[in-house]
């Protein structure tokens, strides 16, 4: 087998100090023949912290439609309760303390999924660069497949063609048997 140098060379056409940690990690499994592949969620969920966990639920429930239905159930409930109240209403028509509400949970819910969406490309990254690599791998397999189905065509063609000129030589041998050369030419 080829080292790591000879196969960024040969399969990568580039030298091997031009090669990103990924392509190094391929080849690295391709000498070894290990899998490339690994839990592109497992590794990225190990090093979120307790904020980065709360943002996302947070997104996760912010991004519902059971969220958008029960907040539309909230909103009504709200308008109808202090139209019903009409003059003891803690917050008559135009709702202005609901306003005040709406607006404080949309200044804090927008950068809280924001940071979510900001993560989730991150995470998206980290996929698109683990199936360039699986990508690589599989690659450098099928070339490596051709260099061995190659290399057997030519080993065939090489026993084929020693079996042809021993053969030529046999006929030779036994027409020569047949037909001995006469003193007169």
């Amino acid at each position: 087998m080829k080292s790591i140098p000879e196969l960024a060379l040969y399969w990568l056409k580039r030298h091997p100090d031009a090669l990103t940690r990924g392509e190094r990690n391929v080849l690295q499994s391709t000498v070894e023949r290990r899998p490339v592949s690994r839990d592109t969620n497992e590794a990225y969920e190990k090093h979120l912290s307790f904020g980065d966990r709360l943002a996302d639920s947070i997104a996760r429930i912010g991004g519902s439609w059971s969220f958008i239905a029960s907040f539309g159930v909230f909103l009504a409930l709200w308008a109808l309760t202090n139209k019903w109240l009409a003059g003891d209403a803690f917050d008559p028509y135009p709702f202005i303390f609901l306003n005040l509400l709406l607006s404080m949970l949309a200044a804090i819910q927008a950068p809280v999924i924001m940071m979510s969406q900001n993560r989730q490309s991150q995470h998206d990254r980290i996929d698109a660069t683990h199936d360039y690599e699986v990508n690589l791998k599989s690659e450098i397999q099928i070339m490596a497949l051709h260099d061995k189905f190659d290399q057997l065509r030519d080993d065939q063609l090489v026993t084929i063609l020693t079996r042809i000129e021993k053969l030529a030589e046999d006929i030779q041998k036994l027409e020569r048997s047949r037909n001995p050369p006469t003193a007169n030419g």
